[in-house]
């Protein structure tokens, strides 16, 4: 059955992003929250420690291939998503980060990240080829709470939008001057889906609880460059898919750790070990 009614596609067109409620399963929710303050090594009960290495400014967390990360990437309703908005089952997934984005406080300034609009692409290439991206709210994030934010509509008049921008422009990080950035609230298990070209990213957090999400993205194969041979030795060897971009972390936490991954025959897939055919 389809999990996004001809509204939903009227509103990804119209606005750029959809929201899937219920993607995931709490337990799962759940498990990759443990998983983060597992990998980081905080103490979830003592808000004095949510402040340091490894965590990363702006909440993001090295914590790649865990298998609590590949239990929602290969559940069935989360692909059903990408699949409709796609028109195509043949997909796979990325290898993307998750977030622990704590509040703001006044003894950990450097850990004050006012959050920020941008894209992902270079907006000096259009026209781009189609392309989404994704986020799972693992925990309700209320307006506050620094989760995601973004211009909507923005995709469908970038080009005359940009015909009013000075030569010079940052081609990733838009001037917000006269734009509408909304604020994305959500529940534990929301999946939003948003257009590429959609200006977006993530708030600050000024609650006194951390935003937890985990960012998940399909494709059809052969749309980015790595071949399936890189994806799985990627795989193994629990490294990101853009070693430049993401550098992993420094520790070899994973690594060391080295925890199993049960893949689904979906998830084989989706990862590249097995054919669509």
């Amino acid at each position: 059955m389809p999990v996004f009614s001809p509204a939903d596609h009227a509103h990804f067109a119209e606005h750029g992003y959809v929201v899937l409620h219920d993607a995931a399963p709490k337990s799962q929710l759940k498990a990759v929250v443990d998983a983060i303050w597992d990998f980081l090594g905080m103490d979830p009960h003592d808000p004095e420690d949510w402040y340091r290495e490894p965590h990363r400014k702006g909440g993001m967390v090295e914590l790649y291939h865990h298998p609590a990360l590949w239990a929602n990437r290969q559940h069935p309703h989360i692909h059903q998503a990408f699949s409709e908005i796609w028109n195509t089952e043949k997909l796979w997934v990325s290898f993307d980060r998750v977030s622990m984005k704590p509040p703001t406080h006044p003894g950990h300034l450097d850990y004050d990240d006012p959050g920020f609009i941008h894209w992902d692409c270079d907006t000096s290439k259009l026209p781009l080829p189609f392309a989404v991206q994704g986020v799972l709210y693992l925990t309700d994030t209320a307006e506050d709470q620094g989760g995601f934010q973004c211009v909507p509509g923005i995709h469908r008049r970038l080009e005359e939008w940009i015909k009013t921008q000075p030569p010079d422009r940052n081609t990733h990080r838009p001037d917000i001057t006269g734009l509408e950035v909304k604020k994305i609230v959500g529940k534990a298990g929301d999946l939003v889906i948003w257009d590429s070209l959609l200006a977006h990213g993530n708030g600050r957090n000024t609650s006194n609880v951390p935003r937890f999400a985990q960012y998940i993205s399909m494709f059809p194969p052969g749309t980015w460059e790595h071949s399936r041979e890189q994806r799985l030795e990627e795989f193994e060897a629990r490294r990101p898919w853009n070693h430049e971009a993401f550098p992993g972390d420094p520790r070899g936490w994973e690594q060391a750790h080295a925890m199993p991954v049960n893949l689904t025959s979906l998830g084989r897939k989706l990862l590249g070990a097995d054919t669509w055919e």
